[in-house]
């Protein structure tokens, strides 16, 4: 059995969907890319895009040893309609990425799991695993190792998973055998652009994160911009309306790993997600990545909710946080009493 096969089948094993390898090297048009992303801003607060940029780029800039990559997904697939909650305006919708355990956790377990074998297997060879947290292009290398191709929304569709995949990579100084590229299938099709609330594509094939609810909501510190709230509806961690929306997503089947099953309900009551102090929202969310971005955005996203909900019985709610100790917390209690009775 050759090398890449071998991996192959002990990755399948440990749980992985999709496996495939490509060479520790990425096009020049992957840098121009990149490289137009942060010139034009697009990139808004996330400054780690621009300051480890070189290292992103180029694999063999993060690390010099690397001679292949082995690109790893792990379906996520939702076994209820993502969107669906956008029509319960006094509910919760969040992305169905943060429904269950945090991915980091659940990936990288398994990616240094299969890179302990690796070790013992291939004696001699080194190997460092990523799961999002460092300077790796990852839809990228996926595509050009064969995962999917990255479509006009700029994520990553495979054939067989649709939209759901988490992406983890391993670099290793091993020569395996790379896997064919796969070819762009997105054709004429433009559900994704078109589905945006926000208009955060202005072309195919490019975002403008500072227009993405995902960045909005997750990224962006401070109050929400005023021309965005309304089209946030009550998105309050995430957004998955071009994700959803893709046709491919009618070969996609739900995750058979039980750490990625919501662990609530689905889409909780807003009047209850905003009565968490620190300490309550800690405890709910523990495990989850929705945890990392704090009580306060947290809060903060959820008083756009209850504006946009057009629910009077929710004022209450509004108004008891127009105190609140944090000035952005506040702010958007404001608006949202302003948005349920003006």
């Amino acid at each position: 059995m050759s090398p890449t096969e071998a991996i192959r089948q002990e990755a399948l094993a440990l749980g992985f969907d999709a496996v495939r390898f490509t060479e520790a090297l990425l096009p020049e048009s992957a840098r121009a890319r990149l490289d137009a992303f942060v010139e034009a801003g697009a990139h808004g607060a996330m400054a780690w895009m621009e300051t480890r940029r070189e290292q992103r780029a180029q694999p063999r800039a993060l690390w010099p040893e690397a001679v292949s990559i082995i690109a790893l997904g792990l379906n996520y697939g939702p076994d209820y309609d993502p969107l669906a909650s956008l029509e319960h305006r006094s509910r919760a919708t969040i992305s169905a990425y943060a429904q269950g355990r945090d991915y980091h956790d659940v990936v990288k377990k398994r990616l240094k799991a299969l890179g302990q074998w690796m070790a013992r297997r291939f004696k001699g060879g080194a190997l460092k695993v990523f799961v999002d947290t460092a300077p790796v292009m990852e839809k990228p290398l996926a595509a050009q190792a064969g995962l999917g191709w990255q479509g006009k929304h700029t994520n990553l569709v495979s054939r067989t998973h649709g939209s759901w995949l988490f992406l983890g990579e391993i670099y290793t100084t091993l020569a395996l055998e790379p896997d064919a590229p796969e070819a762009d299938h997105c054709g004429s099709c433009r559900a994704c652009l078109d589905a945006c609330p926000t208009d955060a594509f202005p072309a195919p094939y490019r975002l403008d994160a500072r227009r993405c609810i995902s960045y909005l909501t997750i990224e962006h510190h401070g109050p929400i911009p005023l021309e965005f709230r309304r089209a946030m509806g009550n998105r309050i961690y995430g957004c998955d309306d071009c994700l959803a929306v893709c046709p491919w997503n009618k070969f996609a089947r739900a995750a058979a790993e039980l750490q990625f099953a919501p662990r609530g309900e689905v889409a909780p009551p807003l009047a209850e997600l905003a009565t968490l102090d620190d300490a309550a929202f800690r405890a709910r969310f523990a495990g989850s990545p929705i945890k990392r971005i704090g009580r306060n955005r947290f809060t903060r996203n959820v008083l756009i909710a209850i504006g946009n909900s057009g629910d009077a019985a929710l004022l209450p709610v509004a108004r008891r946080l127009c105190e609140d100790g944090d000035p952005v917390v506040a702010e958007a209690a404001r608006w949202a009493l302003e948005q349920l009775d003006p």
